[in-house]
């Protein structure tokens, strides 16, 4: 796997120079292959880039809600026991994987987080107990559950085509339900045979009884933080355990109300419902606040990124591009072999634009205008988009950053391992894709 490695060192630029040269590549394809002129171009691109602030704000949310949910005290406890499950190397590295894999089909900011957190706990555990356990492929097997992520609750892909007026529901003129997608059968099934199939792919890798492992010399758990003091009125205010959970409270009644009322699952009743879990969780707005903050600095890239990825697509649709890339497919497609297809072009769209969220504003429009004119179910195209984003998360960096800060290891260290996850993981998703289209 060096070679991968070295490439991924030496020349994947960061997530933000992809966007900038994305933008710059997709005017220059609207200038050459449609009827725009410089002009109407840059108005397109400028006029887009308010074009999806409900969306990333959304987006922001989901991954802001799952770094604070995995450190709430009592998510914390339940690691520290879940730390204690495995009793052998190679429980380890499934059990981490599954956990992983299961949070991230929560949601997928949580999943993230809770990936590295148990993967430390694991290993101290282990440790502790006399137990070698190689700590890089610990690490590769919590970021490994992150393959499965956008078949779950938090799937931006399936959630925005179900929400009433977003941009992939005015496309099609009407909204998607998650029945069709997230929780059709052909879909769970797959995300069930993933688990299964990576994990043991991740077990047939692990070093063997004998091998020289590396192991995690020192204490790398997260440290609990020390009580505010409290001395002022204010101080009692921040430290009383009523006002959050009144909001906490507030926020279950009102997502009884919605779904008992038809309400439908969207990308805010997702958001509502970790920040109820979240109010109900936490012991005060003293721990809240503290929470908020170290989750805040992981936003950052998000909040930057999406007006470009707006940008881009205001200019495909202003100019006409998107038709374009529409018709390319359709060329290439047939209704059998679409799916598969799309999947392949995510997944290489994806290392350029390394956002599940951003990948939709950018690609989801294009593949399902393509589905449209080939006469393929939409909830084909939306899957397959989320399956091609979510696949190629193991051979790109991007996501990996914030997991490998919180083990505290470089990319190199796990890239062999996911470099796996991503071979299995793709004989299931391909395989989906056949077996849907045939159908």
């Amino acid at each position: 796997m060096r070679p991968i490695n070295s490439l991924v060192e030496r020349f994947i630029p960061s997530a933000l120079v992809f966007v900038i040269a994305l933008t710059v590549i997709v005017a220059v394809l609207a200038l050459l292959l449609t009827d725009s002129g410089p002009i109407d171009v840059v108005r397109s691109w400028g006029d887009g880039l308010a074009g999806l602030l409900a969306f990333m704000t959304q987006m922001a949310l989901v991954l802001l809600l799952g770094h604070i949910l995995a450190n709430t005290t009592p998510v914390h406890r339940l690691l520290v026991r879940l730390g204690g499950v495995p009793r052998t190397a190679l429980q380890a590295y499934i059990f981490v994987f599954t956990v992983a894999a299961v949070a991230c089909l929560i949601t997928w900011g949580l999943g993230l987080v809770v990936g590295g957190l148990l993967a430390k706990e694991v290993a101290f555990q282990l440790r502790a107990k006399g137990v070698p356990v190689h700590f890089p492929l610990l690490v590769a097997a919590g970021y490994s559950g992150f393959v499965v992520w956008h078949m779950g609750y938090s799937g931006s892909g399936p959630l925005t085509a179900a929400t009433e007026g977003s941009f992939l529901a005015e496309q099609l003129g009407r909204t998607i339900s998650l029945a069709d997608t997230t929780f059709s059968a052909w879909n769970i099934t797959a995300a069930i045979a993933t688990i299964v199939v990576v994990g043991l792919a991740l077990a047939l890798v692990a070093p063997r009884r004998g091998v020289p492992v590396f192991v995690l010399e020192v204490d790398a758990r997260e440290k609990q933080v020390a009580q505010e003091s409290v001395v002022t009125p204010a101080d009692r205010l921040d430290a009383s355990r009523i006002l959050t959970l009144i909001v906490g409270l507030a926020l279950v009644a009102y997502l009884v109300i919605h779904f008992v009322e038809g309400g439908t699952l969207t990308l805010d009743i997702v958001n509502w419902s970790f920040l109820a879990l979240i109010f109900l969780l936490v012991r005060n707005p003293f721990e809240l606040i503290r929470l908020t903050k170290d989750a805040a600095s992981n936003v950052g890239d998000i909040l930057l990124q999406f007006p470009l990825y707006a940008g881009i697509l205001g200019m495909m649709v202003g100019s006409g591009l998107i038709g374009v890339f529409s018709d390319f497919f359709v060329n290439v497609s047939t209704p059998a072999t679409f799916g598969v297809m799309a999947l392949l072009a995510a997944g290489l769209v994806n290392f350029f634009v390394p956002s599940g969220g951003g990948q939709f504003a950018v690609q989801g429009p294009i593949m399902l205008d393509a589905a449209e004119r080939l006469g393929v179910d939409p909830s084909v195209a939306i899957m397959a988009v989320s399956y091609g984003d979510q696949w190629t998360n193991m051979i790109q960096p991007f996501w990996a950053l914030p997991l490998l800060a919180i083990a505290g290891l470089k990319m190199r260290d796990i890239l062999g391992y996911t470099t796996i996850t991503f071979l299995a993981a793709g004989l299931v998703f391909i395989a989906t894709m056949f077996i849907v289209g045939a159908g």
